[in-house]
């Protein structure tokens, strides 16, 4: 069955009325699972006019108040986690296990944020007898959020959560291919208590929605999730009114093993590049292995990623473009002389209904590469030998990225020195798992700013300095 989806404005849906509409396609059979209007600028102004509307009213409702309301989001978000799992596999394709994970993130965003907004605090700064000094911390105004299709609720709660929690108010665009869940999420808040007009979603395009918010004056904030090349853009426009902006981009994250590590557990993580069929920015695609482990390692990735099985264990691309990519970069590596250890192809058979390629394996992979380079989103990962620290440090910096690194070795020294030496927003050491405490961000131009954490409420805040006089 088709869902017949519409904006999220002041509190209410938005009738469609005249207004395009695409269908969407899910990944899992190509069948149509969502209609979605096209917004238009007309409707980007009425969700920021209703946003601002509601801001004087949010940011001075205390802290305490604020979080209880977020609060109630993840409670309710828990106990409806049968409709958005099932909505956003239909939607992703992701894995029912993969998705019951998300919407527990999702819920952990607004309980967290729900929190720690009561310790945002402000500094005193002395300035000797005769004047007193503070600093706080204020809330932008309206946020302009732009989020991508591959992780729609989670990303959607991990901008959001963090937003209102500082007393801002949201016009959120998801994804035009993965839309249900975000308007979902922005009924649900209204539901629980939310005020009108604080969370408004506004759907369509990029080329349209994206770039009406981006350009709107009373847009005061940009948070962005996606590609380097949109990313620019978005950039670009916040440059134009000079107003911030939030950029969590690319990556192509180097997964270092050297020949005295857990090679057990090394394997393991190289498999998180399964996760979401690897279309996520953060995923570990680059394979740095020590030359006297090499042949070894690759023997065991490869039949560990044969594993990983089309359907009951890999979800499949969530896009038909994403799956053009992929498909596109088997080509590509062939055509390179990468090695083949395992997978290469799109599936075959009753599967090709769907949008599943193979879990792959690509060894002898070199710098001058674009498999080294250019950033695949899919089940692919690129093995490169090397032979020292130094080298490993060099191949894992080779990069216009900088968004995530792993290192693997029983040497705690030097896995801290090689740590301090990697060019990337967050690095994990013997497998150290991030959580929605760690900042996330990237380097070069993996972004500009950190999402999640406590550092996440800085930068959707704005430092004020008052200087009283006592003479």
């Amino acid at each position: 069955m088709t869902r017949d989806l519409h904006h999220w404005i002041d509190g209410r849906a938005r009738a469609n009325g005249a207004a395009a509409t695409v269908v969407v396609s899910g990944p899992l059979d190509r069948l149509p699972v969502a209609t979605v209007p096209l917004g238009s600028a007309k409707d980007v102004d009425d969700a920021v006019a209703a946003a601002r509307q509601a801001f004087p009213a949010w940011r001075n409702l205390a802290p305490v108040e604020r979080g209880r309301l977020l609060a109630k989001v993840a409670a309710r978000l828990r106990e409806r986690e049968r409709d958005f799992v099932d909505v956003e596999v239909s939607e992703t394709g992701k894995l029912t296990s993969e998705m019951v994970s998300g919407l527990h993130v999702s819920a952990d965003y607004f309980e967290f944020y729900a929190g720690v907004v009561r310790a945002l605090f402000g500094e005193t700064i002395n300035l000797g007898a005769g004047d007193h000094a503070f600093t706080s911390r204020e809330p932008f105004g309206v946020v302009g959020m732009i989020t991508p299709w591959n992780g729609p609720l989670t990303q959607a709660s991990r901008g959001v959560s963090a937003a209102l929690a500082a007393g801002n108010t949201v016009v959120l665009k998801p994804s035009e291919f993965t839309s249900s869940t975000s308007v979902m999420l922005a009924e649900l808040a209204s539901d629980v208590g939310l005020p009108p007009g604080v969370l408004n979603v506004v759907l369509g395009t990029g080329t349209e929605v994206g770039s009406s918010i981006c350009a709107h004056p009373d847009v005061r904030l940009l948070a962005f999730t996606g590609s380097v090349g949109v990313g620019k853009m978005v950039a670009r426009a916040a440059a134009d009114r000079l107003v911030p902006a939030i950029l969590e981009l690319g990556g192509k994250s180097a997964n270092i093993v050297f020949d005295d590590a857990d090679l057990e557990r090394a394997t393991q993580s190289a498999l998180t590049i399964c996760v979401g069929a690897g279309q996520q920015c953060s995923a570990l695609s680059r394979l740095l292995l020590q030359d006297t482990i090499y042949e070894d390692f690759l023997a065991r990735v490869g039949a560990a990623m044969t594993s990983r099985v089309p359907g009951p264990t890999l979800a499949p691309m969530t896009t038909e473009a994403q799956y053009d990519k992929v498909v596109e970069y088997f080509e590509v590596a062939r055509a390179e002389g990468a090695r083949l250890v395992t997978g290469g192809r799109a599936v075959t058979g009753e599967l090709a209904r769907g949008r599943y390629v193979e879990a792959t394996v690509y060894a002898d992979v070199t710098p001058d590469m674009r498999l080294f380079r250019e950033e695949v989103f899919g089940p692919v990962l690129a093995a490169t030998p090397f032979t020292t620290e130094d080298e490993a440090i060099a191949l894992a910096n080779d990069s216009e990225f900088g968004l995530a690194a792993s290192v693997w070795t029983t040497d705690s020294a030097r896995g801290l020195r090689v740590a301090s030496s990697l060019e990337s927003g967050q690095v994990m050491i013997n497998g150290g798992r991030s959580g929605i405490e760690t900042p996330f961000g990237g380097y070069k131009a993996s972004g500009i700013g950190r999402e999640k954490g406590f550092e996440s409420l800085k930068h959707y805040t704005q430092v004020k300095t008052t200087i009283v006089s006592t003479r």
